[in-house]
C-alpha cells in the first residue's frame, strides 16, 4: 500500500492558488500570485531541499502537471527526482498518445478515481501531491491521504482557489512535525488518524 502526501502552500484562511508568480494562475481574476516570494528565507529553503530529496512517484492534476512538463526537464539539476519518479497525470480528457504525456519520461495517465485506488493498493514509491487543488479535493472528499505537509504562511488573501472545499470529508490528524522559520511560515506535517473524536470541554 502506498502512502499518498498532499504538499501545500496556503495562506491563513486556505488559499492555494499561484503561490509561485503573477503569472502562474490568473483564473477567476486572481490578482495576488506570487504571494509567498516574500516569506523565503535559508530556514524554508533547507526545508523545501529536503523535501525535494525524498525519492517518491507524483500524482498530478492536468494544470499542474502540463505547466511542470514544460519546466521540469530543463531544471532537473535543482529537483532530480521530478524527473526520475513516474508522474501520474490524473485527467478525464487527456489521452495516452497526447504529447504533454508522452514529452515527459516516466510519465503514465490515470482517468479515473478508481484508477487512482488501485495505484495506491500497488507496491512501490509513496506518491507526492504538488499544487492541483481540484485533484486534492477530489483526494480529500474519498479519504486518500495519508499525510498533509502543509506550509501555512502569514497573509490572508480572501478570495481563490482553497485547499479545503467541496466535500472534504471528516478526518482526524496528527500533528507529527512542525517548524516556524524566521519570517512566519509555519511547516506542519500531519498524519491521517482515524475518525473524528468529539466531546464536552471541561468534563
Amino acid at each position: 500500500m502506498r502512502r499518498i502526501t498532499v504538499h501545500s502552500m496556503i495562506t491563513m484562511d486556505g488559499v492555494m492558488q499561484a503561490p509561485g508568480g503573477p503569472k502562474e494562475d490568473t483564473s477567476g481574476g486572481f490578482k495576488y500570485g506570487g504571494w509567498t516570494a516574500p516569506y523565503g528565507d535559508g530556514t524554508f529553503s533547507k526545508i523545501v531541499q529536503e523535501e525535494l530529496k525524498q525519492p517518491s512517484d507524483y500524482l498530478l492534476g492536468r494544470k499542474t502537471f502540463a505547466a511542470w512538463a514544460k519546466y521540469w526537464p530543463e531544471h532537473g539539476d535543482f529537483w532530480p527526482g521530478i524527473n526520475e519518479g513516474t508522474k501520474y497525470v490524473f485527467s478525464k480528457n487527456l489521452k495516452k498518445t497526447d504529447t504533454v504525456v508522452t514529452g515527459w519520461n516516466n510519465s503514465a495517465l490515470l482517468k479515473n478515481l478508481a484508477a487512482i485506488k488501485a495505484l495506491k493498493k500497488t507496491k512501490g514509491a509513496n506518491i507526492q501531491v504538488w499544487g492541483s487543488s481540484r485533484l486534492v479535493q477530489l483526494l480529500l472528499k474519498h479519504d486518500l491521504v495519508d499525510e498533509l505537509r502543509l506550509k501555512i504562511y502569514p497573509v490572508l488573501l480572501g478570495k481563490g482557489k482553497k485547499l479545503f472545499d467541496n466535500g472534504t470529508v471528516p478526518a482526524a490528524f496528527t500533528l507529527t512535525d512542525s517548524t516556524v522559520t524566521p519570517k512566519g511560515i509555519i511547516v506542519a506535517c500531519y498524519k491521517r488518524a482515524g475518525k473524528v473524536k468529539t466531546g464536552t470541554v471541561g468534563v
